[in-house]
């Protein structure tokens, strides 16, 4: 049975019922012909291979209210490249893929790196930055949703609700982020369960419900990679290239956008995607990545707010972490129970302190170096320095379109 209840300071729209799609979907298309749509994939070439994003495209096909769809395609040959042209060629909407290793991208990012203005040439959040630069080139859409391309689980209706808030002009949202449940026939969603949310919570006991904390708090699903934004937003958001995207996001949407026109939105019953490997002991890889790059976002955010971290706030925050991530494998444990679902505390004690030696080295690049590496500058910025850059971009694609012999098409 779905919930209504309302918590935190973002409004949450529930999935109160399944039946209602084709409504959803009649409404988009009605609206979006006032507000355009644009869908920013980022995709490794490996994606191209597993079923999942072929079930995604299949879906696709059928969405009539897009626009267009960008594809921002890494660690791809060129004829990687021309096998993605084919691919997502029988997708009805207006396609667009920039090949990310091509040419003539990487001239455009030399011109980045020589005007300092790009701090990594990898990552998933270049590869979504890169895609908004389209949309904002192109200047067609005011909308622009994000997701994954490895949801095994991806329905059109996930994409419906995902849009939904942001093209209603009667809603009329500027962000919704998407949540769902990650329970298969166990619960999954580790980082979300045993990280985020108990350090998030962690920090509120050390320094206060901050309103940026409690904001975080807020969010059913704050590492969900699924989300929509008027363009403006991606013009003016900053981003992290690394694991520590979907905070990152969600930082630059605090602090450019009001709480009132934030949502969250619940996207389907379920979901599933590709699982990542612990890790433990390997900080450049895996979970134990993910959550390094996560805290260390987190804590520089927290800093620019006007925090004070010193070693020793680090060491109580440390002890602190543990605990609660502690306290939240019994709950967890209660939960899995009453459902009959299998839960191995042992593993779970074991993830907490793979993911506790993340934050402690978190604690000390911060330490160290409390810059750390930059944000991707917005698009504001990149336009101010480079006034040509988002018109090179375009001729960018479309050339490197022409270069491997496919087509950009506008369908």
């Amino acid at each position: 049975m779905a919930d209504f209840y309302q918590t935190g300071v973002v409004a949450t729209l529930h999935r109160l019922q399944t039946g209602n799609l084709d409504a959803l979907t009649a409404q988009l298309e009605r609206h979006a012909r006032r507000r355009r749509i644009a869908l920013v994939l980022p995709c490794l070439i490996d994606e191209l291979d597993r079923p999942a994003l072929a079930h995604i495209v299949d879906e696709l096909t059928r969405v009539r209210y897009l626009d267009t769809i960008v594809v921002s395609l890494g660690r791809a040959s060129a004829a990687d490249y021309e096998r993605a042209m084919s691919f997502f060629s029988r997708l009805p909407q207006k396609v667009r893929i920039i090949w990310l290793e091509g040419p003539r991208v990487q001239a455009l990012y030399d011109q980045l790196a020589d005007a300092d203005l790009l701090p990594s040439r990898t990552g998933k959040g270049l590869a979504c930055w890169i895609g908004y630069g389209y949309v904002l080139a192109e200047a067609t859409c005011s909308v622009i949703a994000v997701h994954d391309c490895d949801i095994v689980t991806y329905s059109r209706e996930m994409l419906a609700r995902l849009c939904y808030p942001i093209v209603d002009p009667n809603v009329d949202f500027e962000f919704a982020k998407g949540y769902y449940s990650r329970v298969s026939d166990r619960l999954n969603g580790r980082v979300t369960r045993l990280f985020f949310t108990p350090l998030v919570r962690s920090l509120q006991t050390i320094v206060g419900r901050a309103p940026f904390l409690v904001y975080l708090d807020s969010f059913r699903y704050a590492l969900a990679g699924e989300f929509a934004m008027r363009a403006d937003l991606a013009r003016s958001n900053r981003i992290p290239s690394d694991w520590g995207l979907e905070v990152g996001v969600l930082g630059e949407i605090y602090r450019n956008c009001a709480l009132k026109r934030i949502c969250q939105t619940e996207l389907c019953e379920n979901y599933d995607h590709k699982h990542q490997v612990l890790s433990a002991g390997d900080p450049t890889a895996g979970l134990t990545k993910m959550c390094v790059d996560i805290a260390q976002n987190l804590i520089r955010t927290l800093a620019a707010e006007g925090f004070v971290f010193t070693d020793g706030v680090f060491k109580t925050l440390l002890v602190q972490y543990i605990r609660t991530a502690q306290d939240t494998i019994t709950r967890y444990h209660a939960d899995a129970a009453i459902n009959s679902l299998p839960f191995d505390r042992h593993e779970e004690e074991v993830i907490v302190a793979a993911f506790a030696e993340a934050l402690k080295l978190a604690c000390q690049r911060y330490i160290e170096d409390p810059l750390g590496a930059p944000l991707i500058p917005n698009w504001s910025r990149i336009t101010s320095a480079l006034p040509t850059f988002l018109d090179d971009l375009l001729q960018a694609v479309t050339s490197d379109a022409g270069l491997v012999g496919g087509t950009s098409r506008d369908g």
